[in-house]
């Protein structure tokens, strides 16, 4: 399982990048491998929308199971990655990189205190069984 150091995460396996004030939202790879074979990415919000901390983003399924990929903290959504629609397998392919979902203005940032850097995320996960 890839847990890149420079991200944060969520008990909810999504993560983030952090640059100034700008965060980008994707999926674990631990999530990719959950969900096993991606199928469909639907990005719920719109450029120049503000969404507050647990907002509804994205919904993700695959052919085991669907999920939805809420924010873990506020933010006026500066970019989307529409590339994701019509190639849903990046998930899977590249979970850090080319599958990023949401870049945002952060509107919030002592909502970053809340995240969990790689080594607690990896801990987090090793409790369930991978």
């Amino acid at each position: 399982m890839n847990v890149p150091e420079n991200l944060k995460y969520t008990h909810a396996d999504e993560w983030l990048s952090i640059d100034g004030n700008i965060a980008t939202l994707g999926v674990t790879d631990y999530a990719q491998d959950q969900l096993s074979d991606i199928v469909f990415v639907e990005i719920t919000v719109e450029k120049g929308e503000t969404v507050k901390k647990l907002a509804h983003v994205a919904t993700i399924e695959s052919v085991k199971a669907a999920a939805d990929v809420n924010s873990p903290i506020s933010g006026k959504i500066t970019d989307i990655n529409e590339s994701l629609s019509n190639t849903p397998e990046l998930v899977n392919n590249d979970p850090f990189g080319k599958a990023w979902m949401i870049k945002f203005e952060i509107t919030d940032p002592a909502e970053l205190t809340s995240l969990m850097d790689a080594k607690a995320y990896a801990d987090y996960c090793s409790t369930r069984g991978h």
